[in-house]
């Protein structure tokens, strides 16, 4: 019997999904590490892992409270349930079945990601000192207000908006969020020597790897969110499977194409693309929905990819074109794709995922997505821009190296001489660290 509304099955699903959903966050240090140089795959690494740190004594704090907590205005009550107090491990939260805090435990593994997510796209330009006020500030205006208005009850939700695990408020807003790091922080500047090093993935292992670890993890990401151990979650597992699976495939068969032969890293990324596109519908749509999620996630995102080099600007791993804009598309073709109007009736058919429950599709549910999606997208982007802007008046945000591991963290991945790293280099780049450090010590000496 269940004891005060907690359910022992749904109860043991959620713990795992959290645990999903917590490896997916060193999943992406690998796979975004293997991305970048062998001269700063450390501070990327960093930059994602310190996200579980600061993000989750955030969140204990009243980052929990301000997304969950009940409405002041357009934003949760930081006092509802600062310090998690209110919170119980045998009584679930009002509509739910598992335990208060194992809910803000779950939810807390998507805020650890979505700030990582962003360290992408400026790659190599990021300074680790500004970029850990930039995480807290950026949760605070930006992760949180979204989370409370489509997950938390706010005005977005009563509306009728839906996103199922996160295609709006983690994957727009740090794909977008990651477009404004870009206008702030400009290219990297690489010297015309050593442009090909720079260029080139390090260590295509690592990708594989981080791919490998964000897929599963995914399955606590999507799945988890239905919040119950039910036919949604199955749902939402299968469709995350298939979308993946015609991204990837159909991804390797673009970069065959277009290079003359099949990569593994293109095979990773088409991956990533349709996992995060069948994101915020996942529990929503069937799997022929599902099926075309994961096309659209493949040209569409490619499409992306390809605009921003366009643009001229340096999205180092592509964060925009395939979180931000998979994100994008997916949150708004929930209006198309969703059950059909027959599952509001008396007798729904046995096709329908959420037979008398919203979102259905429609052409006013597909206009409600649009705007909220187009509404987070702007937003996103300046409130992140503001933020950047703010933090670089009071201190660099660019390291003063191109071998960033040396220049912030006084460390190198491998102490071989390999690539970049000839006989002797590694004790000038320590040498040249340590002078740069001293320097810009000496001038931020009063913060």
């Amino acid at each position: 019997m269940p004891l005060n509304g907690v359910e022992a099955a749904d109860t043991a699903f959620i713990l795992i999904c959290a645990a999903l959903v917590q490896l997916m966050t060193p999943g992406l240090a690998f796979f975004y590490g293997g991305l970048v140089k062998d001269t700063s795959v450390l501070t990327m690494m960093m930059q994602c892992f310190i996200s579980m740190g600061v993000t989750s004594i955030f969140w204990f704090l009243f980052g929990f409270s301000l997304c969950f907590g009940e409405s002041v205005g357009f934003f949760g009550n930081p006092w509802t349930y600062m310090a998690l107090r209110g919170l119980s491990v045998h009584e679930a939260l009002p509509g739910q079945s598992i335990p208060g805090l194992l809910f803000m435990a779950y939810q807390g593994m998507f805020a650890v990601i979505t700030p990582a997510l962003m360290t992408g796209a400026f790659a190599d330009r990021f300074r680790f000192k500004p970029y850990l006020f930039f995480i807290v500030l950026w949760l605070l205006f930006v992760y949180c207000p979204w989370c409370h208005w489509l997950w938390g009850g706010g005005f977005l939700y009563q509306w009728g908006c839906r996103d199922f695990a996160g295609g709006i408020v983690v994957h727009v807003t740090a794909g977008f969020g990651a477009l404004a790091s870009l206008f702030v922080v400009g290219k990297r500047e690489i010297p015309e020597h050593e442009k090909d090093h720079h260029r080139k993935p390090h260590n295509v292992p690592f990708v594989a790897l981080g791919t490998a670890l964000l897929w599963f993890g995914w399955f606590g990401f999507n799945p988890g969110s239905a919040l119950a151990c039910n036919g949604v979650a199955v749902a939402a597992a299968v469709n995350s499977e298939i979308a993946a699976s015609v991204s990837t495939f159909l991804w390797l068969l673009i970069e065959w194409i277009r290079l003359g032969r099949p990569t593994l890293i293109g095979l990773c990324v088409g991956a990533i693309a349709g996992l995060a596109t069948i994101t915020p519908a996942a529990g929503f749509v069937e799997p022929s929905g599902a099926f075309v999620y994961g096309l659209v996630a493949t040209f569409f995102c490619f499409a992306s990819c390809e605009l921003i080099k366009q643009m001229g600007l340096d999205d180092a791993l592509d964060v925009w074109g395939v979180h931000g804009m998979g994100g994008w598309i997916g949150s708004i073709l929930l209006g198309a794709f969703a059950d059909s109007s027959e599952c509001m009736g008396a007798s729904p058919p046995s096709i329908c995922l959420n037979p008398g429950v919203p979102p259905y599709r429609s052409w006013e549910q597909l206009g409600k997505q649009t705007v909220a999606t187009l509404f987070c997208s702007v937003y996103s982007l300046a409130v992140s821009w503001v933020l950047l802007k703010a933090i670089s008046m009071c201190m660099p945000l660019k390291p003063q190296s191109l071998h960033v591991d040396l220049h912030e963290h006084h460390e190198v991945a491998y102490h071989s001489p390999i690539r970049s790293y000839m006989p002797g280099t590694e004790q000038k780049l320590q040498h040249q660290g340590s002078q740069e450090s001293q320097s810009s010590s000496s001038s931020e000496s009063w913060f």
